[in-house]
């Protein structure tokens, strides 16, 4: 019995190393993350204002078009 609660004691103690080590490295996963989650909603604001300027060029030389069209 005496063994076995030794065992236990140093099978906890070493498995809290693991556990703090897991945690800390899940932390550094999360930062992570969170940062590229940021960078996508960047490059995804950029994208769309990227297709309006390009709708926006669209029909103004749709426009132009039109007018020439009809002279």
């Amino acid at each position: 019995m005496y063994r076995n609660c030794l065992a236990l004691i140093a099978a906890l103690s070493l498995s809290g190393c693991g556990l703090a080590e897991t945690a800390a490295t899940g932390a550094t996963v999360a930062q992570s993350e969170a940062a590229a989650a940021k960078q996508a909603t960047r490059t995804e604001q950029q994208v769309r204002q990227q297709v309006e300027a390009a709708q926006q060029v669209d029909a103004e030389q749709r426009r132009r078009a039109e007018d020439n069209g009809a002279n």
